[in-house]
Formats: structure tokens, sequence, C-alpha cells
């Protein structure tokens, strides 16, 4: 299929941005609400050392609210208005919809590369030396705009 747009993933972003801010804000609450009991940094963002439990609790939180099961159709959506189609249908799971340290990854390979969602909640944090957990987890509490990046990858 051919692209509609000169920067396809500039097309999937802002039409995200317009048409699913629901589910980026639905997303981002869901980051909320996992830290909501952990420990401030020094800079008062909430952290956690524990990466699985960072994790499961998003995925968590994302399938009681509903989120986990529209991921799918948000990632369509994004290959669509990137001027693609997928080969097939995706579901809320590995390649398609991936729960990473930072937040949701949303992947679509089409006939001239993949498109990659990332709705990013968390950031890892180097901890200083004497630290006993060498990364930290730190909550961004973060509008859908600076949460949003969706980059094009052809292959090489």
């Amino acid at each position: 299929m051919s692209v509609s747009a000169a920067d396809p993933a500039a097309a999937a972003r802002a039409h995200l941005l317009d048409t699913h801010a629901d589910t980026l804000d639905a997303v981002l609450a869901a980051a909320d609400t996992v830290a909501a009991d952990w420990n401030p940094l020094d800079d008062g963002r909430p952290a956690t050392a524990e990466r699985d439990q960072l994790v499961d609790g998003l995925r968590s939180e994302l399938a009681d609210g509903g989120v986990l099961e529209t991921l799918p159709e948000t990632l369509v959506s994004a290959v669509d208005a990137a001027g693609y189609a997928l080969p097939a249908t995706p579901v809320p799971a590995p390649p398609y919809v991936v729960l990473t340290t930072t937040g949701p990854v949303l992947r679509g390979t089409v006939d001239d590369g993949r498109l990659v969602v990332r709705i990013d909640c968390f950031e890892i944090v180097r901890q200083p030396d004497g630290v006993d957990a060498p990364v930290a987890y730190a909550h961004r509490a973060a509008s859908p705009d600076a949460a949003l990046s969706v980059s094009f990858v052809a292959p090489e």
C-alpha cells in the first residue's frame, strides 16, 4: 500500500493524539495508579526498583480498566493513518502489544518496515553508586503529547 503522508510516523502520531486521546489518557491514569504508593526519588518523582511489580501492576490496571484490549485497535488506527495496513489482526500481546518498564509499546510490521508507538509513562533512572538498586523506574507525570512517540523503521 502506498504511504499517504511524507512522514508516516508524524501522520500516525497526529492521528493518535486527535482520535485516541481517551486511550492515551487512560494509559497515563493507569500509570498514576501503579506509582501512587511508590517512594519518591530526591526530585520528588515516585519510583521503584521492582521491574516486575511495575510491569505486572501496569498490565493489571490496563486490563481491569479495559484499556489493554483496546490497544490493538489503537495500533491498527495508527498504521492506517500512516498509510499502511497490517497483514494480520493484532492481539493485546507480543509482538503487537508489549508492556515494558517505560510503558506500552505497540508494533506493527508492514511491507515497508515497522511502525512503533510508545506511550512512555515511566523512565529508567540510573542510581548513584552506593544505592541498593542500580536502576529505578520513575513515574513521568506527562501529558499524552509528551508521552507519545511514534517512529517508522524501514528494513535494512
